[in-house]
């Protein structure tokens, strides 16, 4: 008899991740109890100023719409076609991200998204969310969870079960695993931090053009702004920690607007409240995590960002922990042991959260130094003209990460290294030399099996 199906699983952290598991897990039976350190989202408005805004891209549409759960978040989102690139003459422009009308991504708030996967997974009779639970402790050898309820301070251990985390990236759970020397953990930090700060709606209108995600690139550092149901923008400084063109130099309220006047001056009418949230919004860090192993026996899994954190800049963390979910719900199907399923698991995903992490970081050197250069946009437009002409050879490598599920990152990073080198050879020239196109691609990138 499977010892999975019908089996008490605890996971804690009922973020994104860890909301979307329960459903999953719900539908298969399981008895699913959420712990939470935070208090239940539905009942309290947001943090603000430490959330950078989502990007959801096909990997996690996928899996929200194989828990059920898609036509719920849909009008939480608004399409986004393409980055606007705003210049520091005031010009703009739009840069598409892909050719097809249905390759966009979705700009979606996290605190909204949160309410409804909560909400989506309380509606199975097998899931309890326990709020105000915040998991200080983990014994693997006793099998047990020590858990702290932040409301009265009192403290309590629970049977471990299995226990899945996804508690994030400064998961409380991968600390104690580390602690007790059965977890090593390589923390990755950026020079670079961030803040948040808000572009209000106009007249009750958007700002900004509400389809696009607006970057302004500055060569080492830049602002960008995704749009909200609202109409108003999150927009998100990203910059180097200390120097002189850094926040360290950002010290008060003159400082901050002779910066943003200088570099952002075409964004400084959109932001009234600039040097208020300036000075109150927390600065938040950037990193990646790399954790191994993922997963103690049978007993406890890491998921999403509690076991491989990584950097915004590709869009891709919550869809990268969403495409986790899907995966270890597949994989029940073919395990009946906690073990062999978190081991295949850990097996299956490590090499593709690895080369997400790698394109990510990646993407930041694209988003605020090279999409303005000119040889930059020439490629991107070879790239689409040898999609158009070789489908099921040539996909730009955003484009297999962010619109092509069935393409998994490590082959997208794989294959994304060959066509790099193609383009670099038909540049310039040759580029028009159609027959000599055809026989590098035919050579170098078999076809693409679905």
């Amino acid at each position: 008899m499977r010892d999975i199906r019908g089996a008490a699983v605890n996971i804690i952290g009922a973020g994104l991740a860890g909301a979307l598991l329960a459903v999953l897990l719900a539908r298969r039976g399981c008895a699913v109890t959420l712990y939470e350190r935070r208090p239940d989202p539905r009942q309290g408005r947001p943090e603000r100023g430490r959330s950078i805004n989502l990007a959801l891209a096909a990997r996690g549409i996928r899996a929200l719409e194989l828990a059920g759960v898609m036509e719920r978040v849909r009008p939480l989102t608004i399409a986004m076609r393409g980055r606007m690139v705003h210049e520091r003459s005031g010009t703009s422009s739009l840069q598409l991200y892909g050719q097809r009308e249905h390759e966009v991504i979705y700009s979606v708030g996290r605190a909204d998204l949160n309410r409804v996967l909560i909400e989506a997974a309380l509606r199975h009779r097998q899931v309890t969310v326990r709020f105000n639970q915040q998991c200080i402790g983990v014994d693997t050898a006793a099998n047990r969870l020590r858990m702290r309820d932040t409301a009265s301070g009192a403290e309590r251990d629970l049977e471990l079960a299995p226990a899945i985390a996804t508690d994030g990236a400064g998961s409380a759970v991968r600390a104690s695993l580390a602690a007790a020397g059965l977890v090593t953990v390589r923390e990755q930090w950026l020079d670079h931090d961030y803040k948040e700060l808000t572009v209000p709606a106009l007249a009750g209108q958007p700002a900004l053009d509400s389809h696009a995600l607006h970057i302004w690139p500055r060569g080492g550092f830049m602002l960008i702004a995704l749009p909200n149901t609202d109409a108003s923008f999150t927009a998100t400084l990203f910059l180097a920690r200390t120097g002189t063109a850094g926040f360290a130099s950002l010290n008060d309220a003159a400082a901050v607007s002779r910066f943003f006047a200088e570099q952002f001056p075409d964004a400084v009418p959109f932001l009234p409240r600039l040097t208020e949230q300036f000075a109150q919004h927390p600065q938040g860090q950037l990193g990646t995590v790399h954790a191994a192993p993922w997963h103690i026996g049978g007993k406890l899994l890491l998921l999403g960002d509690a076991a491989h954190a990584i950097v915004p800049f590709h869009g891709q963390g919550m869809n990268a922990a969403f495409e986790d979910c899907r995966v270890l719900d597949e994989l029940l199907d073919r395990h009946d042991r906690w073990e062999t399923l978190f081991a295949e698991f850990e097996r299956a995903r490590r090499p593709n959260t690895e080369a997400i992490a790698q394109m990510a970081l990646e993407n930041y050197v694209e988003m605020r130094d090279t999409v303005l250069d000119a040889r930059f946009v020439r490629l991107k437009s070879l790239a689409m003209t040898l999609e158009r002409r070789f489908p099921d050879r040539f996909i730009p490598r955003y484009s297999m990460v962010m619109f092509h599920p069935e393409i998994s990152y490590a082959e997208a990073l794989r294959r994304g290294a060959v066509q790099a080198q193609l383009l670099d050879e038909l540049d310039g020239a040759e580029a028009s030399d159609a027959g000599r196109a055809e026989r590098l691609i035919r050579e170098r990138l078999p076809p693409l099996t679905p």
